[in-house]
Formats: structure tokens, C-alpha cells, sequence
């Protein structure tokens, strides 16, 4: 953790909704003229798309799993030597994996190519990543990234809300058959289980959406739930690291209500502003602590 060079995560699951809460972040960044630089968690995968494809095909021959869940397929060291160099020197070095054509094209290279390493600018005022790392210790790789971060956020749906999100989201914007989306999710709920949940144990806010309709089987359903179809549980591991007025939100949020001494639930359609209300106030405290 770092005072002068302060680390923001976010981190979930594929499909999960953490751009929900990188767009509430930065809205904070511009209204409030924080220089934040914004590192992607893709761009920490080990192997580009095609190679990645190659590799499943040869581990799946070996009777193996491999995704980008876990860590063969991940550079976690890397994202730790970021987040622990940034909070010392404010430093580092970052690269973007491109998705698209469209995000392929500036660079003149191809979809599921990555961008050359290139150096932090100076002077920014933060370092903010969203990816599906963001809270990784694990002692059997020796790898402990959430020791470096100073607000660690999770964006965590019931799983069969995460799993609709997914598929509607794979199919419509990549192209992917449900089939194949179905057996992407098979692969990767070893590396799901052992490296994306135990990251909410380390976090400090957890917003978990939770659905008020049927998602019992989310392999055949039609529509991803509304936000007005849904809670959203808002969990803080310690609400007086950061000083929370949970009398303020209640007052603020109309018909959010507290279910344990350190959890509050939201109305679905209030879960953006609701993030804005919980997040302004600690980054102005983590900006005053610079």
C-alpha cells in the first residue's frame, strides 16, 4: 500500500460487471481532475489469442484445463511487481491487449494481439486496474497482489446472473455460439473456484447483484435480468477503514435498508449511483493522504 501513489482494483469474473464500476470510478477521476492511470487486466494473460488457442488444444489433449482464470495462462507476478513498484515510485510499465479491429487498427496489429510494453507517463495522481486478478494471494505460488493495493473493490453476481451476463455478452459482441461459451465455463471452474472467489474474502466493498426474477437454469434464458429486477448487496470487510456513514447512504439511497452491521442493499437501478455515493468520499480521503 502506498500513501503517495495509491492502488485502486477492481476485480471479477468474466461477465461479472466491473466495467459498471470502472465508469462510476471514472466519473469521480473526471469530476474531481484525478490523473488516474487505467491498467487492464487482459493485458496480463501470458499467451496472445492465437497462441492461447493452441495452447487449450494441446492441454486439452493431455486431459488438462487451462484458462485464463488461473495461473499458466496469467502473468500474475507481473501484476504484483506493477502494483508494489507503482506504490513506491509511482512507475511501472503497462501494455493493452486489443480486442477488436477497431482497437487493433491504431496500432496497425490484429485482434488478440498485445501492444508492446511502454512506460507509466508521470505525475499521475493514482493507478487504477480492472481486471479478474486484482486480489490474488495464493502462498503456494507466492504471489500476494492485494498486499499492494490501497482500495480493493469486487463485483461479484450470483453465479447464474454472472453466467447469463456471459453468454449474452460472448454472443452478441464476439461472436461465440452458446455451445462454445457453455464449454468455456466448464474449463475454467477449476481456475474459477480456487482463483477468482477466494479474491472477495480479501476485498474491501463487494456489490453483488442479486436477481428478483427466475434464473434457475441460466443456459436457456432469453434476457439478461434488469437492473429494476434485482438487489444489489453491497458488503464492507471494514467500514471503519474507510469511515462509512451508512446513515448518510440509507438517507441518500431510498429503500436500501441494512441486512448485517456491514452490508446494505440497494435497488438494482440505484447501484451506479449508490457506487458513486461510497466511492467519492474514500477517494478524496485517499487523495488527502498524498
Amino acid at each position: 500500500m502506498s500513501r503517495k501513489h495509491p492502488v485502486i482494483a477492481v476485480t471479477g469474473s468474466s461477465g461479472a460487471g466491473t466495467t459498471t464500476v470502472k465508469r462510476a470510478l471514472e466519473h469521480i477521476f473526471y469530476r474531481t481532475n484525478i490523473n488516474a492511470v487505467i491498467v487492464e487486466g487482459d493485458s496480463f494473460h501470458r499467451y496472445d489469442r492465437k497462441a492461447m488457442k493452441q495452447m487449450i488444444s494441446e492441454a486439452v489433449k493431455q486431459g488438462k484445463d487451462l484458462s485464463h482464470f488461473g495461473p499458466e495462462a496469467n502473468l500474475f507476478d507481473k501484476i504484483e511487481e506493477l502494483f508494489k513498484v507503482y506504490g513506491e515510485t509511482g512507475q511501472g510499465k503497462k501494455r493493452y491487449y486489443l480486442h477488436s479491429e477497431e482497437e487493433a487498427e491504431p496500432y496497425g496489429q490484429n485482434p488478440g494481439e498485445f501492444t508492446p510494453w511502454q512506460d507509466i507517463p508521470d505525475n499521475t495522481d493514482l493507478l487504477f486496474y480492472e481486471g479478474l486478478h486484482g486480489g490474488i494471494i495464493d502462498d503456494k505460488l507466492g504471489v500476494n497482489i492485494a498486499q499492494y493495493v490501497d482500495l480493493l473493490i469486487g463485483v461479484t453476481p450470483i453465479v447464474n446472473l454472472e453466467w447469463i451476463q456471459k453468454i449474452h455478452r460472448d454472443n452478441a459482441e464476439r461472436g461465440y455460439s452458446a455451445d462454445a461459451i457453455v464449454d468455456t465455463i466448464l474449463r475454467r471452474m477449476d481456475d474459477y473456484i480456487h482463483y477468482i472467489t477466494p479474491q472477495f474474502s480479501n476485498t474491501d466493498i463487494n456489490f453483488q447483484r442479486v436477481p428478483t426474477v427466475d434464473t434457475s437454469n441460466p443456459f436457456i434464458a432469453r434476457d439478461i435480468p434488469t437492473p429494476d429486477e434485482s438487489f444489489v448487496v453491497i458488503r464492507f470487510r471494514d467500514p471503519k477503514k474507510f469511515n462509512i456513514d451508512f446513515p448518510y447512504l440509507l438517507d441518500m439511497i431510498p429503500n436500501s435498508f441494512m441486512s448485517r452491521r456491514n452490508s446494505m442493499v440497494v435497488p438494482g437501478g440505484k447501484m451506479g449511483f449508490a457506487m458513486e455515493l461510497i466511492l467519492d468520499p474514500i477517494l478524496e480521503q485517499l487523495m488527502s493522504r498524498r
